[in-house]
């Protein structure tokens, strides 16, 4: 779990209250874990129902994360194990994130993760 520190809530206060409390979540997310776009909206909105599960609206939240990577965009990949997009599709970006889990503990074969084995389980 990463700690938000002053400097990050400097950065997330110029964010609309969907991206800060996904961000927040997100930075439950240990190393060595990995979590999807949908288990993001779905953990938000059990949380607080205020909030509709959307991933492509947690996909938005990340390509716009301001406080990267120590808020881990990385670790958040698609529900079926795929990698997803990193950096905006940036040229490499995806190596850059596959490297980046592997350097965290997490397996990537062939470009997927083994979410039985690596999928963070939210606890509160």
């Amino acid at each position: 779990m990463y700690k938000i520190t002053a400097e990050d809530e400097k950065k997330l206060v110029k964010l609309g209250p969907y991206q800060q409390a996904i961000l927040r979540l997100l930075a439950e997310v240990p190393q060595g874990k990995v979590t999807t776009y949908g288990d993001l909206a779905n953990e938000l909105s059990r949380r607080d129902s205020k909030w509709k599960p959307s991933a492509r609206a947690v996909g938005t939240t990340m390509r716009n994360n301001p406080c990267g990577p120590y808020i881990p965009c990385h670790r958040v990949i698609k529900s079926d194990g795929e990698l997803g997009n990193f950096r905006g599709g940036a040229p490499g970006a995806v190596k850059e994130k596959a490297k980046m889990l592997k350097d965290e503990g997490v397996e990537v074969v062939k470009g997927k993760i083994n979410l039985r084995v690596y999928r963070y389980k939210f606890t509160s």
